[in-house]
């Protein structure tokens, strides 16, 4: 693959990842993060998300199917319903997080552990659309250079949620941060739905064709 396709690769996994909804999670978090959270949180949800990512990119399909008994289709609905519920809350509140009742007596550094693994690591970094994404690359461009590309966007969008307070500070000086959350929540709303529309397709397909034998 020449470095042209791979950044054109890098470039489209990064548009499925979407950084801004990153930001905009870690930013409207009540209190604010500190820096120091904010890099642990980013570190650890990264880390985690890009070896569940190359896992699946380097034997995907065989996980799914043979160890987890599970079709890509089931994937795409769990992960659209768990990204519905995100979206909605930050276009009803104003807020991608908010924390449940209980949640109060758990420690700090118990709710970043939380945060950096769900949603943050799956569905957000690692949903179902980036890792359909990667377990289809890898068969047509090869492990290397889908492997290569993915990391790439991965490591960009990390550099985004390291800076999310500094780029936040900015927005809210625009006074656009409310309404940029509020819509971002509406994108990752209707890209959940689509997700649970295309596992649904997918199911139904699959009945209809066995139906019919």
């Amino acid at each position: 693959m020449n470095a042209i396709k791979l950044l054109e690769l890098s470039l489209y996994f990064l548009a499925l990842l979407n950084p801004a909804s990153k930001i905009l999670f870690l930013a409207s978090k009540e209190p604010p993060f500190t820096n120091r959270q904010i890099w642990h949180i980013s570190y650890k949800s990264t880390l985690i998300a890009l070896i569940m990512l190359l896992i699946f990119c380097a034997a995907g399909q065989f996980l799914l199917e043979h160890i987890f008994h599970i079709a890509i289709y089931s994937l795409k609905v769990a992960g659209g319903i768990v990204l519905f519920i995100i979206g909605l809350t930050a276009m009803r509140k104003g807020v991608f997080y908010q924390k449940e009742n209980g949640e109060e007596h758990k420690t700090e550094s118990e709710t970043i552990d939380n945060l950096s693994i769900v949603p943050l690591a799956a569905p957000l970094i690692a949903g179902p659309g980036t890792i359909t994404a990667a377990i289809s690359f890898s068969t047509e461009y090869g492990l290397v250079s889908t492997a290569l590309a993915l990391t790439m966007a991965v490591l960009v969008n990390f550099v985004f949620m390291l800076f999310s307070l500094g780029i936040n500070k900015v927005l809210e000086y625009f006074c656009i941060t409310g309404p940029l959350i509020r819509i971002t929540g509406l994108i990752v709303s209707a890209v959940a739905i689509q997700m649970i529309f295309d596992g649904s397709a997918e199911w139904l397909k699959i009945v209809l064709k066995h139906t019919a034998i």
